[in-house]
C-alpha cells in the first residue's frame, strides 16, 4: 500500500484545531467599502470571520443599524470581530473624533456586544511614541489607565479588549507587561505578525510570547534586507516573504486554537529600520540582545523587493484598489490551499 501524504488542511484538521480564517478591512482600505459590503465580500471568499477594525467602517453606530448588521452576518455565516485605533491620549495617533479614549473604548465595546464579537481590538500608537516624552513606558501607563476605567463595562458585556502591537509601538514582552498591568481578566492581545518585524522581532518568537494572550490577529508576511544604515522592511502577500508559515500555524494551533487568523495585508510599503545609527537605540533603552539577534538573522537572509508606487495618473486610485484586492485574494488562496486554514472549503 502506498502511503498518502496529508495536505496542510488535513494535518491541521487531524490535530483537532482547524483554524478560522478571515481578514481585517484595512487590507482593502482604498476601496472605501462600508461594513455591509465587506460582509458580502468575505462571504463570497468563503471566509469564516472578518475584523472590522475601525469606527468609520459603519454607516451608523445606532443599535438598529448594528442589529441589522448582526443579522446579515448571521445569515452569511460570518463571525464579526470589531475594533478601533488608539486609546492612548498621549499618542500622536490618538484622535478625539468619537470622543475621549474612554468614550471611544466604551463605544467599541457596545458595538462588539451588539455584533456578537467577543473582542474589541485597539492600539496604543506608533513607533514614534517610543521617542515621545517619557518614552513608551509613559504611553503604556496612559493606556493602562484608560483600560482600567472600562473594566466593569467590558466584563459586564462579555467582551475582552485586544491591544495590538501596532506600527512598531511595543515589542511582545512590553505588550504582555501592559496586559498584566491592566488585568488579564479583561485584556488580551491582538497579535500582529507584520508589526512584530517592525518591532525588531522574529514572528515565530513573537508568537511564542503573545500566543497565549491572543484574542485576534493581524497576519501578513514580511521580508527584510540589509541597507547601509541597517535594514529595510517590506510586507508582502502571504507566502512571498520570509516567515515559515506552516511552522507558524502548527504552533499557533497549539497556543491559541480558537483565535482566528485575520489577514491584514499591507504589501509593497518599504519601512526603514536604521539600527546602525546610534540615535535609533534611544527608542529601545531596554532592548533584548537575544531577540535582536533573531531579527538580525532575518535581515541577512532577505533580498530587496520592489515597492508599490501609486502614480499621479488619473486612474491611480483604481490601480491602488486593484492592487490591494489582488494582494488580499492571493493571500487567502495561499492560506487555504498551501496552509489549510479556514473552516469552509
Amino acid at each position: 500500500m502506498i502511503a498518502q501524504v496529508s495536505s496542510p488542511r488535513n494535518r491541521l484538521a487531524a490535530s483537532g484545531h482547524p483554524l478560522k480564517l478571515g481578514f481585517d478591512n484595512y487590507s482593502i482600505r482604498a476601496l472605501g467599502w462600508k461594513a455591509p459590503r465587506l460582509l458580502d465580500f468575505a462571504a463570497k471568499l468563503k471566509l469564516d470571520t472578518i475584523l472590522l477594525s475601525d469606527l468609520e467602517v459603519y454607516e451608523s453606530h445606532s443599535q438598529p443599524y448594528l442589529k441589522e448588521l448582526k443579522a446579515k452576518a448571521d445569515d452569511l455565516g460570518l463571525e464579526v470581530q470589531v475594533g478601533m485605533l488608539s486609546i492612548c491620549p498621549g499618542s500622536n495617533l490618538f484622535s478625539n473624533r468619537f470622543g475621549t479614549a474612554e468614550e471611544q473604548l466604551k463605544l467599541t465595546i457596545r458595538i462588539a456586544r451588539t455584533l456578537g464579537s467577543s473582542v474589541a481590538r485597539c492600539v496604543l500608537g506608533h513607533f514614534d511614541d517610543r521617542s515621545s516624552k517619557g518614552g513608551i513606558e509613559a504611553r503604556m501607563a496612559e493606556t493602562v489607565k484608560v483600560l482600567k476605567k472600562v473594566r466593569s463595562r467590558a466584563l459586564d458585556s462579555g467582551v475582552k479588549i485586544g491591544v495590538e502591537n501596532h506600527a512598531g509601538d511595543m515589542q511582545a514582552w512590553e505588550l504582555v507587561t501592559l496586559i498584566e498591568a491592566a488585568g488579564g481578566d479583561f485584556v488580551g492581545a491582538t497579535m500582529d505578525s507584520g508589526n512584530a518585524t517592525w518591532g525588531l522581532e522574529d514572528a515565530l518568537h513573537h508568537l511564542e510570547i503573545l500566543g497565549p494572550y491572543a484574542l485576534t490577529t493581524g497576519i501578513r508576511d514580511s521580508v527584510l534586507w540589509q541597507t547601509g544604515d541597517g535594514a529595510m522592511l517590506q510586507w508582502t502577500a502571504m507566502g512571498e516573504g520570509s516567515v515559515d508559515w506552516e511552522r507558524y500555524f502548527q504552533r499557533f494551533a497549539e497556543l491559541c486554537p480558537h483565535t482566528p487568523a485575520q489577514l491584514e495585508i499591507i504589501s509593497g510599503r518599504p519601512i526603514p529600520i536604521p539600527y546602525l545609527r546610534d540615535d535609533f537605540w534611544e527608542a529601545y533603552p531596554k532592548a533584548r540582545p537575544r531577540e535582536f539577534a533573531r531579527f538580525l538573522k532575518l535581515t541577512k537572509a532577505g533580498s530587496p523587493r520592489r515597492a508599490f508606487r501609486v502614480s499621479k495618473r488619473r486612474d491611480a486610485k483604481l490601480a491602488e484598489q486593484k492592487w490591494q484586492q489582488a494582494e488580499l485574494e492571493r493571500s487567502i488562496r495561499y492560506c487555504k490551499d498551501a496552509l489549510g486554514l479556514g473552516l469552509k472549503a
